[in-house]
């Protein structure tokens, strides 16, 4: 059972940030002027609500509870970004930025939660699909901002 909650506490870590990746996505959707970016944020903050479901259901079944929290630091990352969006007014290149370092810090997670000796079977499956996605998230974020148009 020791081992369950291991499980249940890994997948609850990774939980919280997929919640950041999702309130980072719904505010670059919310700010972007740009419809086609608006779309792909909005397509993002979907894909993050199905890993999240994934996720917690794998929790559950490991003896634990579902996460719906955020990290601390994505709270603080947050009103950083929202004060440095009224500086920057908003532009694309700023909003990709944010979403590319929000991208990095969920990468990070995976990693860690991948580093688990607990994660097996097929919540480890779900984890490396979810790792891949991100990784493929981040690659495209990083296409966007170099064909960015400055100003």
């Amino acid at each position: 059972m020791a081992e369950n909650s291991k499980l249940a506490d890994t997948l609850n870590e990774l939980t919280l940030f997929v919640n950041d990746r999702i309130e980072g996505y719904k505010t670059a959707a919310h700010e972007t002027k740009d419809s086609q970016n608006k779309a792909y944020y909005e397509q993002l903050v979907q894909q993050s609500e199905q890993f999240v479901s994934q996720l917690n259901g794998f929790a559950k079944a490991a003896g634990g509870d579902a996460e719906s929290s955020t990290t601390l630091k994505g709270k603080f990352y947050r009103g950083f970004m929202d004060a440095k969006a009224l500086v920057t007014n908003r532009s694309e290149a700023s909003i990709l930025d944010s979403n590319i370092y929000g991208e990095e810090w969920a990468i990070k997670a995976y990693v860690e939660a991948l580093a688990s000796e607990e994660l097996t079977g097929p919540a480890r499956q779900a984890v490396e699909r979810q790792h891949q996605a991100s990784q493929e998230t981040l690659r495209k974020l990083q296409q966007m901002k170099g064909t960015a148009s400055v100003g």
